[in-house]
């Protein structure tokens, strides 16, 4: 099924690979060779969609190190905005259950193929938008979310998303590299009650410089 599944993705995109390291492993993701070539100025004229899903951002290569580490032991995950599958794959390699959604079917295609690459199976998918969240999702142990903050509404959308899904005793997690709306974010889950149990900093080279990335863990 998952050589079916990437036969069909290399067929309706001009794919390329990106090896990256997730803990003592490297991982080979299969991606569309430009995200720019996927803009619809269709969908962007509706709700300014634009397919930031299509690129390793360095935001999820820190999250999935940090994932890397944790111990999933069979405990459920959520990713809201699931992208290439990297954090996800990361998750599922720590033994996280994992429940995978993003905005684009095309997002969560390319997620599953990915994440049978480095585990040989799949993880739950499901599209979702942050705007009007389905009631019948569940609720989880771990809650992520990656580089999602960079448009202000997204702030009290993520938020509520959180709220709605993130079991008692569980925890939230946001990667941030300082999108526009980090600081509106953290209110509104202070509004709602989380508190702020840890904030981790990376730093990762991109390019020629350094970008700082945080981790910030939440619960209530």
């Amino acid at each position: 099924m998952n050589a079916e599944l990437e036969r069909e993705l290399s067929r309706r995109f001009t794919t390329a690979e990106e090896t990256v390291r997730v803990g003592e492993s490297a991982v080979t993701l299969l991606k569309p060779r430009n995200a720019d070539d996927l803009i619809s100025e269709a969908d962007f004229v509706k709700d300014e969609r634009l397919p930031y899903w299509a690129d390793v951002w360095p935001a999820s290569l820190v999250l999935a190190e940090w994932l890397a580490d944790q111990p999933g032991n069979g405990r459920t995950m959520l990713e809201l905005g699931c992208g290439l599958g990297l954090v996800t794959l990361a998750a599922m390699q720590a033994g996280f259950r994992v429940t995978a959604t993003d905005y684009y079917e095309d997002a969560l295609l390319f997620t599953q193929a990915n994440a049978h690459r480095a585990t040989g199976s799949e993880p739950r998918t499901r599209m979702v938008d942050w705007r009007s969240m389905p009631r019948d999702l569940g609720r989880f142990d771990l809650v992520v979310a990656c580089d999602v903050l960079y448009e202000k509404p997204n702030a009290e959308w993520i938020a509520d998303a959180f709220t709605q899904t993130l079991a008692s005793g569980g925890s939230a997690i946001m990667a941030d590299p300082g999108r526009i709306a980090i600081e509106e974010f953290m209110d509104a889950c202070a509004e709602r009650e989380f508190r702020r149990v840890e904030t981790i900093e990376r730093k990762i080279p991109v390019g020629e410089r350094e970008q700082t990335i945080r981790i910030y863990r939440l619960a209530w």
